[in-house]
């Protein structure tokens, strides 16, 4: 979806970027000023929601923490059910589990099994498409549940690191683009 140039400028006024964090020569985008004002919040939310608006989305499936934020007002401004995908240990009952790359070994996330139904059209929400494993590792724990992943939904893309490449021709909707 094209966002239009002043929602993208007033989104961008609310992101700061701080060089050389977390480490040299990263440029973090820090969102924290963004959910601060009610209304860039707002903005950034439904500039999120309208792309997914007749896609038809059963299930927003937000990845923790960051994407908690963005996933549960989507959920809602969709009509669709909430689902926390957590770090390990975290949920309660059976779950999925995936494993994933990291630059530095791997890390995992889980979802409860029952979370979703075989039928569901499924959104992916984070705050964040950077190397995109993450990402992937939840479309896995759909794909375990017999589920479709409809598209991914997220504030920002770092255009930089291409994740783009290892999604195939899946549906990405990013509202800022560095």
């Amino acid at each position: 979806m094209a966002h239009s140039i002043d929602t993208m400028e007033q989104l961008n006024r609310h992101i700061t970027i701080v060089p050389n964090f977390p480490k040299p020569g990263i440029d973090f985008k820090d969102i924290t000023p963004l959910l601060g004002s009610a209304p860039a919040f707002a903005l950034a939310v439904v500039g999120m929601i309208t792309p997914w608006r007749d896609a038809g989305i059963t299930h927003v499936i937000a990845i923790e923490s960051r994407g908690f934020i963005f996933g549960a007002p989507i959920a809602l401004g969709l009509g669709a059910s909430f689902v926390p995908v957590r770090k390990p240990g975290k949920l309660p009952r059976t779950v999925f589990r995936e494993a994933y790359a990291l630059e530095y070994g791997t890390d995992a996330v889980e979802m409860h099994a029952d979370a979703i139904p075989p039928d569901a059209r499924v959104l992916i929400v984070d705050d964040v498409l950077a190397t995109g494993g993450t990402a992937l590792a939840v479309s896995r724990l759909v794909q375990s549940a017999g589920a479709a992943v409809a598209g991914y939904g997220f504030l920002i893309e770092l255009m930089e690191l291409g994740a783009r490449r290892h999604f195939g021709d899946a549906r990405i909707e990013a509202t800022l683009r560095y």
